[in-house]
């Protein structure tokens, strides 16, 4: 199963480390996938979740781009990715479904899964993970540690 952390993180919420490059960077470390948050503002790349807040190179996303779920947060972020074939990205706000661009289905909280979806925070419904759906393609979560034990437990 893939385990994706919401941008970056790995242990619960925490806006002052979310979308930062090196939090990413130590979740990819721990074997993590990350979602992360990229924005396009005259022609630069920047991370951010309700802004762009942290400047980034392409290089950056080249060099893991195995492992980003890039969420683009504007149209321009949208329009960079799609003239690309390196990453794997999608667009959403307040969607059910999101077909991302390697063809699997970032599935919001509660909806019904499939072995093709992305279960995206699966705490808003199951704070304590006690019915944790594990028949899906990935989980994505802020809480990926804790998840990564009780899957592999």
């Amino acid at each position: 199963m893939k385990l994706i952390a919401h941008r970056g993180l790995t242990q619960g919420p925490d806006k002052t480390i979310e979308n930062q490059p090196g939090q990413i960077l130590k979740a990819l470390e721990q074997d993590f996938d990350c979602e992360i948050d990229l924005w396009v503002v005259n022609s630069e790349l920047w991370l951010g979740h309700d802004a762009p807040q942290y400047l980034i190179k392409e290089d950056f996303l080249k060099n893991n781009s195995l492992n980003f779920w890039i969420h683009a947060k504007n149209l321009a972020a949208l329009r960079w990715l799609a003239s690309t074939t390196f990453y794997k990205y999608f667009w959403h706000q307040n969607d059910d479904f999101v077909l991302t661009s390697n063809n699997f289905i970032w599935t919001f909280p509660g909806k019904e899964l499939t072995s093709l979806s992305i279960a995206v925070m699966p705490e808003w419904d199951d704070p304590d993970f006690k019915n944790l759906n594990t028949n899906c393609y990935g989980i994505c979560s802020d809480y990926v540690s804790i998840i990564k034990s009780r899957v592999n437990s």
